[in-house]
């Protein structure tokens, strides 16, 4: 159901920021943000948890719907949904909303693709716990109108079933497994999915706990609801132990049209093996790059050592301490903002931007530092935030499940630029604030869109910083092209996990524990998404080459830049046609 595109939205929402819209909106984009309503609304009453995120009114007090039938119910009301669409389509005359629709109808059907596919071949198993803690945290945040924070004992009471109406949540999911439990033809879960899920849920349970105590929602409703929850998902874990643990698959490699569906919703458009010979070369060659460029850092750094590997472990020793990482990248993000403003990389935005550390649950469900977005439609001026982590809450330092990939002092440098200024947080900023349409900015999302306009802002940045942080942001695009590799191999069968193991802590530098993230990555928590990166990144430089080479002296680096992002998320060849269309003619005659 549209649950899956919401769920893609959401974890793609949670490494972007907005903030408020431009005071005047084309007309154009009203009337494509009305027609986006047709979609919006059904996606809000299977996932009113989505809604919150985005900010759409009137689901705050609303939960997932995972009642009996629930993808026949959900894939019909797409159907329909597609049908309102193509009737819009059919007597629009304006070529922008025209594209927005097509934007939308394509969505739908890659929707009912998905619901499909995971029918045919998955049991569908839960994670309830991360779910209520997404539901709860996306009303629970300093920036939420009260009024809406309040509703999130209304969500919980609705979650545990003492509300009005409402069945368990944790009761509703284990119906829509035990349902299908006996069809011995579909595949179970992921052991290693499953038993990490597992871990996290006292980390989910007690981030809950902490949000309610903080917004002051633990009165006498919110102890008895917060009571329920402990019990409830106490069980729930019990009967996953009990009932899903058996059912659970050694092989973590999807069947095949299930990854290929994968590669797809992420907007990779070309074979895997050809992705695999392309992503191969690049890393080949930055990591040429980076032990041609070793022995400049360590000499800047002090560092006894040539070979790029031990330069990289030098660098990771110096380790910020929590205390420290706020102020530590507050001093690199102004210095980045010189860079971009005497550089004229992109028009910066005239707010400060905001930063802060992760929670516990937040890096339980995130273990990356990333962007937390504030709602897109109804926005009253709230911002995106830059979130750090401090790596595994669970890890003690020094040990193999103690990050140490986020929090070295160089690592800051390329990490603001991506998911802060110029990436991800100035790229959604400026979508909302010029003006794009819903469907450009929620529909026609895909991470090659998002993720290769970060990475090209990483590559903005680098000429200008110091060698330590350009070591690390060479680091950071050899993992991207290590990613677009191993990715497709372990999923084809083409490499064992022990050896794609061997290549990211050796060759690329991660830590063990950044290691395992990165392959459960791949494996099961996000099948082909990793890939994404690279190819974005290679689609858009070769945009970028296009358009110097058809402009030559008139080409205007910060004009492209700002051009690019003010069209949203276009995927990768209606940016291309809008660039050679109106920005190369715009320029040539200058």
């Amino acid at each position: 159901m549209s649950k899956r595109l919401a769920l893609v939205i959401a974890t793609a929402l949670a490494a972007t920021g907005t903030v408020h819209a431009q005071s005047k909106t084309p007309e154009w984009i009203e009337r494509s943000n009305a027609n986006a309503k047709v979609l919006l609304d059904v996606m809000a009453h299977f996932t009113p948890e989505f809604a919150s995120q985005v900010g759409f009114p009137g689901y705050d007090d609303k939960v997932a719907d995972l009642k009996p039938g629930i993808d026949e119910r959900s894939r019909a009301a797409l159907a329909e949904t597609k049908v309102k669409l193509q009737k819009l389509l059919a007597t629009e005359k304006d070529a922008n909303v025209r594209q927005d629709l097509q934007i939308m109808i394509k969505t739908v059907d890659e929707q009912i693709e998905g619901i499909d596919l995971n029918r045919k071949y998955m049991l569908p198993v839960q994670d309830v716990g991360q779910l209520i803690f997404g539901g709860e945290f996306a009303l629970l945040k300093d920036d939420v109108d009260p009024k809406r924070r309040a509703l999130a004992l209304n969500r919980l009471q609705c979650y545990v079933g003492k509300a009005p109406g409402c069945t368990p949540i944790t009761e509703q999911a284990k119906a829509q497994t035990t349902e299908r439990l006996g069809n011995k033809s579909l595949l179970g879960p992921y052991k290693g999915e499953i038993e990490q899920k597992l871990s996290n849920t006292q980390r989910y349970v007690d981030g809950i706990h902490q949000l309610f105590a903080k917004y002051k929602l633990d009165n006498a409703d919110g102890k008895a609801a917060l009571a329920a929850l402990d019990s409830q998902m106490k069980d729930y874990d019990a009967w996953v132990r009990s009932t899903v643990l058996p059912r659970t698959r050694a092989d973590f490699r999807l069947p095949e049209p299930l990854y290929a569906y994968n590669l797809k919703q992420v907007g990779i458009n070309i074979p895997p093996q050809e992705l695999i010979k392309q992503a191969e070369l690049e890393f080949v060659e930055l990591r040429s790059a980076m032990q041609m460029m070793a022995p400049v850092v360590a000499k800047a750094e002090g560092i006894n050592a040539t070979d790029y590997r031990e330069v990289m472990k030098a660098l990771k020793k110096q380790q910020l301490g929590k205390d420290q990482v706020m102020p530590w990248y507050s001093e690199v993000i102004a210095k980045i903002e010189d860079i971009i403003r005497r550089e004229r990389i992109v028009t910066l935005p005239q707010r400060k931007m905001a930063m802060r550390l992760a929670s516990d649950a937040e890096a339980a469900a995130v273990p990356a530092p990333h962007m937390d977005p504030p709602p897109f439609i109804n926005n009253k001026g709230e911002q995106g935030t830059f979130v750090l982590t401090m790596g595994n809450p669970s890890a003690k330092a020094g040990s193999s499940d103690a990050y140490d990939d986020f929090t070295f002092k160089a690592a800051a440098w390329t990490l603001t630029a991506h998911e802060g200024r110029p990436g991800h947080e100035l790229q959604f900023a400026a979508m909302v604030e010029r003006g794009v349409s819903l469907a450009r900015s929620l529909f026609a999302f895909n991470s090659v869109n998002v993720e290769g306009w970060a990475l090209y802002a990483e590559a903005e940045t680098l000429p200008y910083e110091p060698p330590a942080g350009q070591f690390g942001a060479l680091q950071a695009r050899m993992m991207r092209a290590a990613r677009a590799y191993l990715d497709p191999m372990l999923n084809l069968g083409m490499i064992t996990r022990e050896r794609a193991h061997d290549v990211l802590t050796h060759e690329v530098g991660l830590s063990e524990a950044m290691a395992r993230q990165e392959l459960d990555r791949y494996t099961f928590n996000s099948p082909g998404q990793a890939t994404a990166y690279f190819y974005g990144y290679m689609r858009l430089q070769q945009l970028r080459l296009e358009t110097e080479l058809a402009l030559g002296s008139r080409f205007d680096r910060k004009a492209f830049n700002d051009f690019v992002i003010g069209q949203g998320l276009l995927p990768p060849e209606q940016l291309a046609e809008a660039v050679h269309t109106q920005f190369i003619p715009q320029y040539a005659k200058k």
